[in-house]
């Protein structure tokens, strides 16, 4: 059983940064692809960012140029360093792992494609 744990979120100003971590306990996240979701109030759950396990990273439109995806194995931690943050950001923040499968699997499969999840950090960012 893989435990995924989430931090770092808080309250920011329109334009500033924050650095979500994931701590995961269990297996390596050598083997996993490890994503980032986020959640607004009423709006479905979606994808960040993810971290393949080649190293390979991908971010949805809406995170690209802004948002940095990164991965410490040795620590097991899995990073989203958030800058230029717009109050479209403010959401619920989930770390997601999917075992055994590639990330470009899971862009098509879906997010059932992810077996674990953390319970959420929030960001909320203010105008």
């Amino acid at each position: 059983q893989v435990q995924l744990v989430e931090s770092g979120g808080g309250s920011v100003q329109a334009g500033g940064s924050l650095r979500l971590s994931c701590a995961a306990s269990g297996p390596t996240y050598s083997t996993y692809c490890m994503g980032w979701f986020r959640q607004a109030p009423g709006k479905e759950r979606e994808g960040v960012a993810t971290f393949d396990r080649d190293g390979s990273t991908d971010y949805a439109d809406s995170a690209k140029g802004r948002f940095t995806i990164s991965q410490d194995n040795a620590k097991n931690t899995l990073y989203l360093q958030m800058n230029s943050l717009k109050p479209e950001d403010t959401a619920m923040y989930y770390c997601a792992a999917a075992p055994g499968v590639s990330c470009y699997f899971t862009k098509y499969a879906g997010l059932g494609t992810y077996q674990y999840w953390g319970q959420g950090t929030q960001v909320t960012v203010s105008s």
